[in-house]
C-alpha cells in the first residue's frame, strides 16, 4: 500500500511538472506573437511554425503507420453521433413525423474525405444531406402555395422485398429582381485555427462571390471574432467597402464564438428591414473554445435570439479540427441553412448558382407527417433525419420550430417499406385508417397518406396540406430519374455508413443506377458523383 501511494505523488509531481513546462512555453509565444502588433486578428507566426514543426515531425516518424496518420487527421473534428431510424411496426408505430432539412453540408464534407483519399467517419454521412445536395425535376408549385408535393413508389434496389417511397418538395422558383432587400451580417471567425488555406482564404473568395449577387437595396455589416468580437464594418450598401474589409481580414487569437454572435445579432437587429430578408451568416471551423464553447451553451443562445426575425445560415470551412456537430445544430436552432464549403467551385453553387434558395426563405416551419396503412404496410424506415424527428404531437403544435425552405430548394425523404398489414392500434391519435373495418374503408388501395404543415413567413398559425398516395409495385428500373438518383446517393450513404441495414446494396448497383439517371446534368454534380463511388469502392476494397 505503500509503494502504491508514493508512486502515485511520483506521477501527479511529474504531471504538475510537465503540465508548468506547457502553460510557460504557451505563454512565451503567446507574448511574442503579440507584444508588439496592435491588430487582435493578425496571424501569430509563432504558431505557424509550430504547426510547420508538428507537420514535419510527424511526416518523419517512422513509427507511424498510414492508419494512425489518419485517425490523428481526423482525431479533432467533430460530429454528432447518428443512431440510425430503426424498422417500425405500423401496428404499434403508424404515423411517422419530422422536420424538413435543406442542409447539404455532409455531401461536400463526406467529397473532401474521399478526395483525400480517406473514408468519412460513419457519423459524417448524414444520407438525407447526402440525397438533398442534388436538385431533382420537381413540378413548380400552382397558384399561392409556395412549394409542390410530389411522391413515387418502386421496389427498394437493395431489398427485392421491400419498396421504397419518394417524398419531394419543390420551392418555388423566384427572379432575384422581385426577392426583398436584404440585411446581412457576415459573422466571420478569425481567429488562429482559420490560418489555413482551405479557411479564412477560401472564405472571403466564396464571401466575394455572395456580395457579386447583392442589389443595391442590399447592405453588409461584417462582425469578426477571435478573443473578442468586433464590428469591422458598419452595415453599408457600398460593395468596394464591403469587399475592400473582406480583403483586410487576417487571422490569430482564441476563438469567443459567443460574444461574435450577441454582437452579430444586434448589429442586425440595429439595421432591422421590415418584410426583408435579415440574417445572420456565420463562416467558421465551428471551433469555439473561449466564453461560451459548449453545444448546449451556443445551441440555447442561438434559441433565444431567432425571436428577434433574424434568420442564421452557417458557412464551414477547413479540415483537422471542424465541428460539424456545433455547426449544424446552430444552423438548424437558427432557422437557417448548414453548407460546408470545400472549394471555390462549391462556393460557385452555394452562393452564386443557389443563392437564392441560400438566403430566401419562401416557408417556414415545414414539418412533414406520414400515416401508414396497416392492411399495406407492416413496416417502414425513415432514411437519415435521425436529428429532424419529432413527436407524433408537435405536428400540430404551431410552437414547434420546424425547418425552412429557400426559393427554388426542392427537400427530398425516402423512406424504406415492408409490405404487409397489420391491425393499427389507435394509441390516443385521431387516426385515418383505422377508423375503418377493411370492408367499409374506400382507404384499401392506399399505402400511405402525406400530411404537411408550414407556415407563411409573415404568420404565425400553419396550414395544412395532405395526399393520399396509392400502392404501386414498380421496379426500381421504371421509376424516374428522380427516384432512380436519389436510391443511388441513399445506397451509397448506407454503405459509407455500413448500416445495419444496407441489404445487399453495392457499388455496382450504385453506379448503373445513377449512371442510367443522370438526365441533363449541366453542371456535372451527378457525373462528379459517380467518381466519388468509383473513389470509396477503392478504398474499401
Amino acid at each position: 500500500m505503500k509503494q502504491f501511494s508514493i508512486s502515485r505523488i511520483q506521477l501527479f509531481a511529474g504531471l504538475l511538472i510537465f503540465s508548468i513546462l506547457c502553460v510557460a512555453c504557451g505563454s512565451s509565444s503567446i507574448n511574442s506573437g503579440t507584444s508588439s502588433d496592435t491588430n487582435p486578428y493578425r496571424v501569430n507566426s509563432n504558431a505557424s511554425i509550430a504547426r510547420e514543426i508538428s507537420t514535419n515531425t510527424l511526416s518523419n516518424t517512422s513509427t507511424i503507420t498510414n492508419e494512425s496518420l489518419e485517425e490523428h487527421k481526423s482525431s479533432g473534428e467533430r460530429y454528432a453521433e447518428i443512431t440510425e431510424n430503426p424498422f417500425l411496426e405500423s401496428s404499434r408505430a403508424p404515423l411517422s413525423t419530422f422536420s424538413i432539412d435543406v442542409d447539404t453540408a455532409s455531401y461536400a464534407n463526406v467529397r473532401r474525405y474521399l478526395n483525400d483519399g480517406e473514408l468519412p467517419p460513419k457519423d459524417a454521412v448524414r444520407i438525407e444531406e447526402l440525397i438533398n445536395y442534388f436538385e431533382y425535376d420537381y413540378p413548380q408549385p400552382v397558384g399561392d402555395l409556395p412549394f409542390s408535393v410530389n411522391t413515387e413508389i418502386a421496389v427498394a434496389p437493395w431489398n427485392s422485398k421491400h419498396k421504397i417511397v419518394q417524398i419531394g418538395l419543390q420551392g418555388k422558383k423566384i427572379s432575384l429582381d422581385n426577392v426583398p432587400p436584404s440585411n446581412l451580417v457576415f459573422l466571420i471567425d478569425v481567429s488562429g485555427s482559420m490560418n489555413d488555406p482551405d479557411k479564412l482564404p477560401l472564405l472571403k473568395k466564396s464571401l466575394r462571390i455572395l456580395v457579386n449577387q447583392l442589389t443595391a437595396k442590399d447592405r453588409v455589416a461584417i462582425v469578426v471574432y477571435a478573443g473578442a468580437g468586433g464590428l469591422v464594418l458598419p452595415s453599408t450598401g457600398n460593395k468596394r467597402e464591403i469587399l475592400g474589409a473582406l480583403a483586410n481580414l487576417e487571422a490569430g487569437g482564441s476563438t469567443n464564438g459567443g460574444q461574435g454572435i450577441q454582437l452579430a445579432y444586434k448589429t442586425a437587429i440595429e439595421n432591422f428591414i421590415e418584410n426583408g430578408n435579415n440574417r445572420v451568416i456565420l463562416a467558421t471551423d465551428g471551433d469555439f473554445n473561449v466564453g461560451l464553447s459548449s453545444d448546449s451553451e451556443l445551441v440555447n443562445l442561438i434559441e433565444t435570439k431567432r425571436r428577434s426575425g433574424v434568420y442564421l445560415s452557417v458557412l464551414g470551412f477547413g479540415t483537422g479540427n471542424t465541428n460539424d456537430s456545433m455547426m449544424e445544430k446552430l444552423a438548424d436552432k437558427g432557422n437557417g441553412n448548414y453548407a460546408y464549403i470545400d472549394s471555390a467551385e462549391e462556393a460557385g453553387k452555394a452562393l452564386g448558382r443557389q443563392i437564392a434558395g441560400t438566403l430566401y426563405t419562401i416557408a417556414k416551419d415545414v414539418k412533414i407527417q406520414v400515416e401508414f396503412n396497416p392492411k399495406k404496410v407492416a413496416g417502414y424506415r425513415l432514411i437519415g433525419y435521425e436529428n429532424r424527428l419529432l413527436a407524433d404531437r408537435d405536428f400540430s403544435d404551431d410552437k414547434k420550430d420546424a425547418g425552412e425552405i429557400g426559393a427554388g430548394h426542392s427537400v427530398t425523404a425516402l423512406y424504406e417499406i415492408v409490405p404487409a398489414g397489420e391491425k393499427v392500434e389507435n394509441g390516443g391519435v385521431a387516426l385515418k385508417y383505422s377508423k375503418f373495418a377493411p370492408s367499409e374503408t374506400t382507404f384499401n388501395e392506399e399505402l400511405l397518406t402525406v400530411k404537411l404543415r408550414y407556415k407563411e413567413l409573415d404568420e404565425d398559425q400553419s396550414k395544412l396540406l395532405t395526399m393520399g398516395v396509392l400502392d404501386k409495385n414498380n421496379p426500381i428500373e421504371a421509376a424516374s430519374d428522380n427516384l432512380r438518383f436519389a436510391a443511388a446517393v441513399a445506397e451509397f450513404g448506407l454503405l459509407l455508413r455500413d448500416s445495419r441495414y444496407k441489404g445487399t446494396a453495392n457499388f455496382e448497383n450504385i453506379t448503373h443506377l445513377a449512371r442510367n439517371s443522370t438526365g441533363e446534368d449541366l453542371q456535372n454534380y451527378r457525373g462528379e458523383f459517380l467518381t466519388l463511388v468509383e473513389k470509396a469502392r477503392r478504398l474499401k476494397d
